[in-house]
């Protein structure tokens, strides 16, 4: 995580920032996702319920900051759920908000 930070973000709540440059296609966030079983996931408290998400049938914990990247109809990483990161979708300048399109979670 030391390659960007949580703040206040600018298009909801917290968000992550860029503490660095990123080059287009470059890994900007590694995910660390936890596999829930439905009895873990009913055991959550409401407030990190927020913070899970449905992939191919299994529901996953975001940990942080992964759970903070805010969505974007203009990205500027994409999810790549399989190698389990962002990717940058264009170069990423120092200080630049990290957003996705969750629109478009399971494609990748």
């Amino acid at each position: 995580m030391s390659d960007v930070v949580i703040k206040k973000g600018k298009i909801f709540g917290k968000g992550v920032f860029a503490k660095r440059s990123f080059k287009k296609g470059e890994v900007v966030i590694k995910y660390q996702l936890k596999p829930l079983t439905q009895e873990e996931f009913e055991k959550l408290q409401k407030k990190e319920k927020y913070f899970t998400h449905e992939h191919w049938g299994v529901m996953y914990l975001y940990s942080s900051p992964e759970r903070y990247v805010n969505h974007s109809s203009n990205p500027t990483t994409i999810q790549d759920h399989k190698k389990r990161c962002n990717l940058a979708l264009k170069d990423i300048k120092r200080g630049e908000e990290i957003t996705t399109d969750a629109a478009k979670d399971d494609i990748s």
